[in-house]
């Protein structure tokens, strides 16, 4: 598997650090069907990663550097509650959100891959927020920004996507492909903040 460095801070994937989503690959398979997640978008995701794969250090700058910084609701999570800039807070979260990328487009969507989905909700709520890299900051990123800000990340990923000269056809199966995983990403994060909203309103 393809990482973005040879360490990556708090990136525990497959280990026995990440808890077992309470979601099941059986339902896993039953989001693929409702989403129209098919064989032939699991090819282009691989192709996608091959594309993306060198390019996600200036993907993330794009999201976080060139969008996120200007929207004040949106930085001020990795900032530190008095809004100060962190930056090894920043840097380190960057690595792992390059690393999502290349996740997203190579990984097999098996348990591994289901129950890291689970530790990636639970790192913008307030249960795990911040333990990773044992910073202060907001307790949790709202689920609405969480949504919200996925129309951003499709939108911006497709000029990537034509980096090295696929057809029309392919840059479109590629994104496609992309908006499909992030449809079921996503969904799969509504479930952790919808059990967390029994004891507490993170929306």
């Amino acid at each position: 598997m393809k990482k973005v460095a040879d360490e990556i801070p708090a990136y525990s994937y497959g280990t026995p650090a990440v808890g077992t989503s309470p979601v099941s690959l059986d339902e896993l398979n039953a989001l693929k069907v409702s989403v129209g997640f098919t064989v032939e978008d699991e090819c282009y995701l691989r192709m996608a990663g091959e594309v993306l794969d060198g390019q996600t250090k200036q993907i993330v700058a794009h999201w976080r550097s060139g969008i996120i910084a200007s929207i004040p609701n949106l930085a001020r999570h990795s900032r530190t509650p008095e809004g100060a800039q962190n930056p090894e807070y920043l840097a380190k979260s960057n690595l792992r959100f390059e690393q999502w990328i290349l996740d997203t487009c190579l990984r097999p969507y098996d348990q591994d891959w289901l129950n890291y989905q689970h530790e990636i909700a639970l790192r913008h709520t307030s249960i795990k927020k911040n333990q990773a890299d044992g910073v202060q900051s907001t307790a949790y990123v709202p689920f609405r920004d969480v949504v919200a800000f996925a129309a951003v990340l499709n939108d911006t990923i497709r000029i990537y996507l034509t980096a090295k000269g696929h057809s029309d056809r392919d840059i479109a199966g590629m994104h496609l492909a992309w908006t499909r995983s992030l449809q079921m990403q996503i969904v799969l994060w509504t479930k952790t903040y919808m059990d967390l909203a029994k004891t507490s309103n993170e929306w």
